[in-house]
């Protein structure tokens, strides 16, 4: 009897003693943890807490900067992302009310901000408090690649990129640069010799791998997990930049050295062109913009920025290639609008269109518009004499944004490989003054054949519209620079 009394006792023992430890549990989830602003998070998945190391490496750089003030501003794909899914509710969340870390807590191994490098005044200052804070920061610099081949400037370096880590997390402070063309560069993440490459996982970072351009963005504070925060005003067109920044310089050592061989032409009528030229340059990639066309440099112009960081002076045109996906159907009356009456139409939109618009004092504009193949791509032509057809064939090509002429633009990042195509191949690296085009042409039917009643070995007609299909027209060959006639043309059927 007395051992069953003992063991009741037992069993009642045990029980209060859970029953009170499970209150503890209780109190401490839903009491001393909420006051303290650390409870464990309610979501699943990736959402873990303001305990987070994350959240907590995000503070204190958010308060490392804005103890130094240095405007610092998010540019995390991650989290711009899934800021951007509920933005509205984001934009009206104040300051301490957030109850649950959606955000910054997301597992991760880098959070992205950037920085405008000429509003940064105490760079060594922000330095030494960061270490102070705990971080351990990687500093990387490279020289300015403007000043390339300038002897008393090219040895500057410039700050590109900082990386601050914290526990197991780190910040990855991204420098932005002004750059004359109204726009923000940031440099290639490049390791120098004795940098440790287990400092972080450098291969994971969204930034740097190698040089972006971005437009300026408009910024506006946010409270995100309870932290006050700059993003860019407009996420989605920030987010919508990023996998197509990618930046290449102008060759701006090879150009001095092209200059030192090569006398710069600054006569009066090289100046008054070169000025005509850009501002007819500027005004088409106003025009574009608008339209929402991409576009690039090329032909002569192309040649220009890849040789010479310049317009060419004896060129006498713009040259913009398009994608013929991207043609819109007003662009012709959008060019009219802002003083660029049509001076000529080549081709059909199916096959072969090339635009040239009348420029002032006597600059025109051509627009080369580029079909995509399975492993190439090409635009049209018209052979002199028969008024055949031909492919101008291209490797295919991506494009990448440079600076010309004071203006950020587009350029095909495979640059050689699309001059070689345009232009033939001297001997050394296009470093001549020489003019001579390379054809590589497939032959196709004939749009519409045609009898010419006037023997010019140079002519290039293509007739589009019945209404060009007969009378006097001036025409103009596109290779064959300057060399204009006028001829009587009829079409034998149309």
């Amino acid at each position: 009897m007395s051992r069953i009394n003992k063991n009741v006792i037992l069993a009642l023992l045990t029980l209060t003693s859970s029953a009170f430890l499970l209150f503890q549990l209780y109190y401490y989830k839903h009491y001393i943890s909420a006051k303290n602003g650390a409870g464990v998070s309610k979501s699943k998945g990736n959402r873990i807490g303001f305990d987070s190391t994350q959240w907590r490496a995000v503070k204190k750089f958010v308060m490392l900067t804005s103890s130094q003030n240095v405007p610092v501003f998010l540019i995390d794909p991650l989290i711009l992302e899934l800021i951007n899914k509920d933005f509205e509710q984001v934009k009206n969340i104040s300051h301490g009310s957030t109850s649950e870390c959606k955000f910054f807590c997301v597992p991760r191994d880098f959070t992205a901000f950037a920085l405008r490098y000429h509003l940064w005044k105490n760079e060594e200052g922000w330095f030494r408090t960061a270490e102070n804070m705990g971080f351990q920061c990687l500093k990387v610099e490279s020289k300015d690649p403007r000043l390339d081949g300038i002897d008393s400037l090219s040895g500057t370096e410039i700050p590109l990129h900082y990386i601050c880590r914290l526990a197991n997390h780190a910040i990855h402070l991204v420098v932005f640069h002004e750059r004359s063309g109204n726009y923000l560069w940031h440099g290639h993440l490049r390791l120098k010799g004795r940098v440790d490459r287990k400092f972080v996982p450098f291969r994971k970072l969204q930034f740097g791998r190698y040089p972006g351009a971005f437009d300026r963005p408009e910024l506006q504070q946010i409270t995100v997990d309870g932290l006050e925060v700059l993003i860019p005003k407009d996420p989605v067109h920030f987010l919508e930049e990023i996998p197509h920044s990618r930046f290449i310089e102008c060759r701006y050592k090879e150009a001095r050295a092209f200059f030192q061989q090569y006398l710069d032409d600054n006569t009066v009528e090289a100046m008054a062109f070169r000025k005509s030229a850009k501002e007819l340059l500027q005004l088409a990639a106003r025009t574009l913009k608008k339209l929402g066309v991409r576009f690039w440099l090329s032909s002569g112009t192309c040649l220009g920025w890849y040789r010479q960081c310049n317009i060419i002076p004896y060129s006498k045109d713009v040259d913009l290639g398009i994608f013929i996906q991207d043609y819109k159907s007003d662009i012709i009356s959008a060019f009219q609008d802002v003083g660029l009456p049509l001076k000529h139409k080549f081709g059909k939109v199916e096959d072969s269109l090339e635009l040239s618009f009348q420029g002032k004092d006597d600059v025109k504009l051509d627009i080369f518009f580029f079909y995509e193949e399975t492993d190439h791509m090409w635009n049209g032509g018209t052979q002199a004499k028969t008024g055949k057809k031909f492919k101008y064939l291209f490797p295919k090509f991506t494009l990448c944004w440079t600076e010309f002429v004071d203006m950020k633009i587009h350029v095909p990042c495979e640059t050689i490989d699309y001059i070689e195509a345009n232009y033939e191949k001297p001997k050394g690296d296009f470093t001549d003054q020489g003019k001579a085009f390379a054809f590589r042409k497939l032959s196709l039917p004939p749009v519409m054949p045609v009898i010419i009643h006037h023997e010019l070995s140079f002519l290039h007609i293509l007739l589009e519209d019945q209404n060009m299909c007969s009378g006097t027209v001036q025409i103009e060959h596109p290779v064959m620079l300057g060399m204009i006639s006028v001829c009587t043309v009829q079409c034998s059927s149309h």
